[in-house]
């Protein structure tokens, strides 16, 4: 269980503060507004009203002894970078901000912040690549150009085994595990047999997976 201090409670916050709670961990949600404040603390640990641009509010949070300070305020970037300087100049461990474009993103790894998200460029790259095709089911990417897919078995791979594809060997990518009903079966071998109902998580190069799959 770790201690997080959450600044900014819109949607995105709102939406991390909620899977934080699921996870276990402990939460302090700091918002200006306070219609904001109130409508997380059903599922935070303590939520404030305040000015997180303020050197004395945050102070007064011990920012230091946080695991983890992340930063989500949206619209509103003068504020967003004031307080990641702020947190750093404070002592916190970790900063996580929110960028909306790369700009925001230099500015911010340069004045105090250990890492950045993009909610939005990365949401659009995911629906991007989950529906411009009919094989891909899920999509994570690890780097630029590397990934994990979840896709579904091509029809002249049903009833062979992991061991006769051997994708490994034609396109450099591992299969980690096999899909059905919702549940993984990571327990595979050269001889495991391939389903029409199940599905894989593969993992390569994008361009790799691409020509694998005729993506």
């Amino acid at each position: 269980m770790k201690s997080i201090l959450l600044i900014g409670l819109g949607r995105f916050g709102r939406h991390i503060a909620q899977e934080l709670n699921e996870l276990g961990h402990q939460v302090m949600a700091i918002d200006s507004n306070e219609d904001r404040v109130n409508a997380v603390l059903s599922y935070v640990t303590n939520a404030q009203i305040g000015d997180s641009t303020s050197e004395y509010f945050l102070r007064s949070l011990g920012v230091g002894n946080f695991d983890v300070c992340i930063v989500t305020i949206g619209g509103n970037f003068q504020s967003s970078l004031e307080t990641t300087s702020l947190l750093k100049e404070l002592g916190a461990k970790l900063v996580v901000s929110r960028a909306e474009r790369d700009v925001q993103a230099k500015f911010l790894l340069r004045n105090g912040a250990d890492e950045v998200v993009y909610p939005e460029k990365q949401l659009a790259k995911w629906a991007a690549i989950r529906y411009s095709s009919e094989h891909i089911l899920d999509y994570i990417e690890l780097q630029d150009d590397h990934a994990i897919m979840e896709v579904t078995i091509p029809p002249e791979w049903v009833d062979r085994t992991i061991g006769e594809i051997n994708i490994r060997k034609k396109y450099n990518i591992n299969i980690l595990a096999l899909k059905k009903d919702g549940k993984l079966d990571m327990s595979i071998t050269p001889d495991t047999q391939l389903c029409r109902d199940e599905s894989m998580l593969v993992l390569g190069k994008y361009a790799s997976i691409q020509k694998c799959f005729r993506l």
